[in-house]
């Protein structure tokens, strides 16, 4: 009989029968071990969570009063004789690489992961492993990052053009992660630092964990426009084209995503400027990540699963391909769906300002709006 593997994937999430909990489940189990706050990771419904001290406020203010236990990085925690530890994943605050032993046998989840240290998150740690369960986000030649360093050169040179021509500076990231990471890194030459009403909750959740973050002041119904347009504007990527962006025009539109690498991308997201800039591993990332464990075998779980474990096939390893449901956050969702178009329009008509409340799941790409004074 074939020994019973340690993690299996079955259509709730990645299992664990001997510990009798699951990673990163999509549907409501009793037992579910969180890798990081995005709602493709993180679902509603279960009755007991685990996850890193500083995804905490912000698990409770997306999935409202759960049972929650929060651990430090490398911190053991047993379930039914099965060792559990968390591991840095460097994809946003909080996040992390699940580390699952038993008797002498190590499989790692990364959940989504990126190997720069982006100067916010808790920076990537390899993991050594017998099996690697990994995301491939852009599992393809053609994703190549810059150092971030040279893309905050380009954002802060194009904010400063801005300012010149007397228009106002509009820059769109995911409200975990990319919005942080932005405010972290900016030259904030020009003083403040706005922010839509969902970033801003998100950055209040974060700083109840004890993350120290740069000022920002939140866009509401009684901020000034002259002013607002002076400093730089944080919004998530569902604010693109609604009434509540509009009102600062004259304004310039910066995306940032991994997917402005490819052409056409900035144009189907009608985007002034794109900036590569992505909160998951590119290609050589993923590659010597994935080395670094010293796995026997690889899964892919989302993105380019086809291509690249063809690759690392042809280059040694045991690789294959799984089925999930990961791979719903902003990098993967270049258009808000009409849902969202619709409830943003419905706030906008009653200038609702988003309370410190749980979000639905597609609260996450920004369906609540502030007001803002002509």
């Amino acid at each position: 009989m074939a020994k019973k593997q340690l993690l299996e994937f079955t259509d709730s999430g990645i299992y664990c029968p001997q510990g009798r909990f699951y990673i990163d489940p999509w549907k409501p189990v009793d037992d579910a071990v969180i890798t990081h706050a995005h709602a493709d990771h993180a679902y509603m419904g279960h009755k007991h969570y685990l996850a890193h001290h500083l995804s905490r406020e912000v698990l409770f203010y997306r999935l409202g009063e759960i049972q929650l236990q929060t651990v430090e990085y490398g911190e053991t925690v047993m379930k039914n004789g099965v060792a559990i530890s968390l591991y840095p994943a460097g994809h946003v605050i909080g996040s992390a690489q699940i580390r699952v032993e038993y008797k002498g046998e190590v499989w790692v989840v990364s959940g989504d992961y990126k190997v720069e240290d982006d100067g916010i998150s808790t920076p990537f740690e390899p993991v050594r492993c017998h099996h690697f369960i990994s995301e491939c986000t852009f599992g393809m030649p053609v994703y190549t990052w810059k150092p971030q360093v040279q893309i905050f050169d380009d954002i802060n040179n194009w904010w400063r053009g801005n300012l010149h021509n007397g228009v106002a500076t509009v820059l769109v990231g995911y409200s975990l992660g990319k919005a942080q990471r932005i405010l972290q890194n900016l030259d904030l030459f020009n003083g403040t630092v706005y922010t839509h009403g969902v970033i801003e909750n998100t950055n209040e959740a974060l700083r109840r964990n004890g993350v120290i973050l740069n000022p920002t002041e939140r866009i509401t119904a009684d901020s000034v426009k002259e002013d607002v347009r002076k400093g730089i504007i944080i919004a998530p990527p569902s604010s693109a084209g609604t009434p509540w962006m509009r009102k600062f025009q004259p304004y310039s539109f910066g995306y940032c995503s991994g997917w402005m690498a490819i052409r056409g991308a900035k144009r189907r997201r009608a985007a002034d400027r794109g900036f590569v800039l992505s909160d998951h591993a590119d290609w050589n990332g993923l590659v010597s990540a994935i080395d670094a464990t010293g796995c026997q075998s690889v899964y892919l779980t989302h993105g380019y699963t086809a291509t690249f474990a063809r690759y690392l096939n042809g280059i040694g390893f045991d690789a294959h391909e799984v089925h999930t449901l990961y791979g719903g956050e902003e990098e993967a969702s270049p258009q808000p769906s009409p849902k969202e178009s619709e409830l943003e329009n419905q706030d906008e008509r009653n200038n609702i300002e988003p309370a410190n409340k749980a979000l639905s799941f597609g609260e996450d790409l920004g369906e609540a709006f502030g007001g803002l004074n002509p």
